[in-house]
């Protein structure tokens, strides 16, 4: 290159230099750069750790969180309820009782779905196993079956299992019957009766039966859980105490092998439920108040024994019957009832006229009709000879308990001839 002139002596002994002076310093490079790469790979670890450990510092606060989220819904399902099925639970949050009329009805003070089943004797987990509405389960809390009725068809009745019973129980002793009911309803009322029911209407020119339609499935859960906010109870008390005390009219379904009960109805008042009686007739009060107050205003005399309505009057009052049958109606409709037009009766005073089985022609007594007098003594008088049993042809497990009590029946409202008939049974065998 020199010799070409490419470089020159200067230009060589500058590369020379250059080169000793890489020879001299290429360790310390070297060095530097592992050096620097060892730091570089021990920064990136530590900010791996620093990562790893943040992570697992945060898993662990979550899974703190979940444990303690977990333990406070643990505890809340322990001591509340919240939701107990779709289509009911809207209100369970809303605790506002009124204390006051609480205590002027001389009532439980019941605030939160926790007093409810202290109340009730179970804990709250039990309590929302007895309350949760389901539209298909596989086993429910009554057991369903059919029974005739006297005017043909059949009626569904629902007997409570024994948890829901006594829930029920307690619920009617210690809440229901406590309540006043008006003066116009005998059905189901402590020291009232079929006979009391009658009274009110004996030796009237005219008297009429009407019959409220499909009486207890009519008297729905809204209806029955507003009864329960009107006493006072908090809207998630009241959700409860009507959970409890209706039900669904369901169907039994099969589906991928198993067999479900499916509602094919809105819940209401069940009949098998002792607390449904109580219930249907105060809900029924205002029905009652205006029944007897149109009554009154156009001479009638008003009574109910359940779904039995009856009303009865003077002969001046026939050419006022159409319209007041109408005005009946209207108010009926208007509390949220319906007639049964198939059972619309009229009993003028030429031919029998009876209330819930009663005979009410005479002014100062009572009868019961003939027939059932005349198949009582030809019972007793054909078991003289026969045997008590060899006439027990329905096939009633005590036989002699149920002739009694048709006999004690009697006594209600013929006592002189329910004494010869008790005198009869006492002396037949078998």
């Amino acid at each position: 290159l020199v010799l070409r002139g490419l470089l020159t002596q200067e230009d060589i002994d500058e590369i020379h230099r250059i080169g000793d002076l890489w020879l001299l310093h290429k360790d310390a490079d070297r060095m530097a750069s592992t050096l620097a790469h060892k730091s570089a790979e021990a920064a990136i670890q530590a900010r791996r750790r620093e990562r790893a450990e943040r992570k697992a510092q945060k898993k662990a606060e979550a899974a703190k969180k979940k444990a303690a989220r977990d333990a406070a819904v643990a505890e809340r399902r322990a001591t509340d309820l919240f939701f107990l099925g779709e289509g009911v639970s809207s209100q369970l949050h809303d605790r506002r009782t009124e204390v006051e009329r609480l205590e002027a009805l001389g009532l439980p003070i019941l605030a939160t779905p926790a007093d409810v089943a202290a109340h009730l004797g179970v804990e709250v987990p039990r309590l929302r196993f007895l309350a949760f509405h389901q539209e298909a389960a596989q086993t429910t809390h009554y057991v369903q079956f059919e029974v005739p009725k006297r005017s043909g068809g059949t009626r569904t009745l629902a007997a409570p299992k024994p948890g829901i019973a006594a829930a029920q129980e307690r619920i009617l002793e210690t809440i229901l019957a406590k309540l006043p009911l008006d003066e116009a309803a005998h059905g189901f009322v402590t020291g009232r009766s079929t006979v009391t029911n009658a009274r009110p209407h004996q030796g009237r020119d005219l008297v009429i039966n009407l019959d409220l339609k499909d009486f207890f499935p009519s008297v729905t859960f809204p209806r029955v859980r507003g009864l329960f906010r009107s006493f006072g109870y908090s809207p998630a008390v009241a959700t409860i105490l009507a959970l409890l005390c209706t039900e669904s009219p369901r169907r039994e379904l099969s589906y991928d092998g198993r067999s479900y009960q499916v509602a094919v109805g809105a819940r209401a008042l069940p009949q098998g439920a002792c607390t449904s009686p109580a219930i249907s007739n105060l809900v029924a009060r205002k029905l009652d108040r205006r029944l007897r107050g149109l009554a009154a205003k156009h001479g009638l005399a008003y009574t109910r024994y359940a779904d039995d309505l009856t009303f009865s009057a003077d002969a001046d009052k026939r050419g006022e019957l159409g319209m007041t049958l109408a005005r009946l109606r209207h108010v009926i409709e208007d509390e949220g009832f319906a007639l049964n037009p198939k059972k619309v009766r009229v009993q003028r005073k030429g031919g029998r006229q009876t209330v819930t089985g009663i005979v009410v022609n005479e002014p100062t007594k009572l009868g019961l009709p003939r027939e059932e007098v005349r198949r009582l003594r030809a019972i007793l008088h054909a078991a003289k000879t026969t045997g008590l049993q060899a006439q027990n042809r329905a096939g009633h497990p005590d036989f002699r308990a149920h002739l009694a009590g048709k006999i004690a029946y009697l006594a209600m409202i013929d006592p002189a001839r329910a004494r010869t008939l008790r005198e009869a049974l006492a002396a037949c065998t078998g």
